[in-house]
């Protein structure tokens, strides 16, 4: 996530705070009150999921930065930058919470570990992108099935002491097939690492670079991770047990403003641009040494994170600047 996109959404939510309650609409007769305009389809295409083509939350104000499909029960959760707290989204916009931990500050990226039934929650404070405060970088681990807090995890205790100018903020999480849990922090442009007992330690700090800022991570079962840059557009292949290995994926273009990154049914991986108003498809040959552009998906309007469902995949828009109600879309690859 970007930091512009970041400080539109704290204006809004100062705005929103101190704006006058209006008052409420005078009646009006049933046959004055015009019917609600279905919801526009961003393909005609039929869905194989069963899964609506268009979900349109009940209220907006609480900035769902990060999506997630849980398999293992049917739903899709969200964050909530403004809030804090986790949302099961139902398939007509009603809002159910899921984590209602009054530690979670600003919650943004959200990874569901169905084998081990816990939700991944990356704990942040979006005021750091405004100035006056260091910001944290904290990992909330749930019970996917009750919402449980498992743990709470001091990501930044791993860094030592800080200089008076230092910002942290953790972004996005992945998870291992052993279970490992991976951190991006994009003020700080380093990995964390939490083992199963819920240790955390620093798996690499990436070398100073103009407008590097760490994103969107995934998990490769070839051992590796890939992690987004959102400031340049790169890709980087990350291994777990040589994080010093680091390479940057060769990419016949920047993916410009990458943000979230989500493993496709086909292999590909779909990275959301949040500043180009579309999905890139990559698919590589050569072991995420390069790839390519397989497929492009666009849509209207600004999203952040994307989930797969089944052979689909759907983006979330966060609506930073209004409080208008966000929304969760299934897009087309051409």
């Amino acid at each position: 996530m970007s930091s512009r996109y970041l400080g539109l959404a704290v204006t809004a939510l100062l705005f929103a705070a101190c704006a006058p309650e209006s008052e409420p609409p005078a009646a009006q007769s049933p046959a004055a009150t015009p019917a609600p305009a279905p919801a526009p389809a961003p393909s005609a295409a039929a869905s194989t999921s069963g899964m609506p083509a268009v979900i349109v939350a009940e209220r907006g104000g609480f900035i769902p930065e990060g999506v997630e499909y849980d398999n293992a029960n049917g739903r899709f959760l969200t964050g909530s930058l403004a809030e804090g707290s986790i949302f099961e989204v139902h398939g007509d916009g009603r809002l159910t919470t899921v984590v209602g931990d009054p530690e979670l500050v600003s919650s943004v990226g959200i990874e569901v570990d169905e084998p081990r039934d816990r939700l991944l929650v990356t704990n942040s404070d979006s005021a750091v992108f405004q100035g006056g405060t260091q910001g944290q970088a904290k990992l909330g681990v749930y019970s996917l099935t009750s919402g449980e807090r498992l743990a709470m995890v001091d990501l930044a205790a791993t860094l030592g002491t800080l200089p008076a100018d230092a910002a942290l903020f953790a972004n996005d999480v992945a998870v291992s097939d052993s279970g490992d849990i991976f951190v991006t922090d994009t003020r700080m442009n380093v990995l964390y690492r939490v083992d199963s007992d819920y240790r955390a330690t620093l798996l690499h700090r990436f070398a100073p670079m103009e407008g590097l800022a760490l994103n969107g991570i995934v998990y490769h079962e070839g051992g590796y991770l890939l992690v987004v840059d959102l400031g340049n557009g790169g890709l980087y292949k990350v291994p777990v047990d040589n994080p010093a290995g680091v390479t940057q994926v060769t990419l016949p273009e920047p993916v410009a403003g990458g943000d979230g990154a989500v493993w496709m049914a086909n292999g590909r991986l779909a990275i959301v641009s949040n500043s180009a108003n579309r999905v890139v498809a990559l698919a590589s040959d050569d072991n995420w040494a390069s790839a390519r552009i397989a497929a492009v998906a666009s849509y209207e309007g600004q999203a952040t994170t994307a989930a797969a469902v089944g052979d689909e995949i759907y983006v979330v828009k966060p609506h930073f600047a209004d409080q208008d109600p966000p929304s969760i879309e299934r897009v087309t690859f051409r």
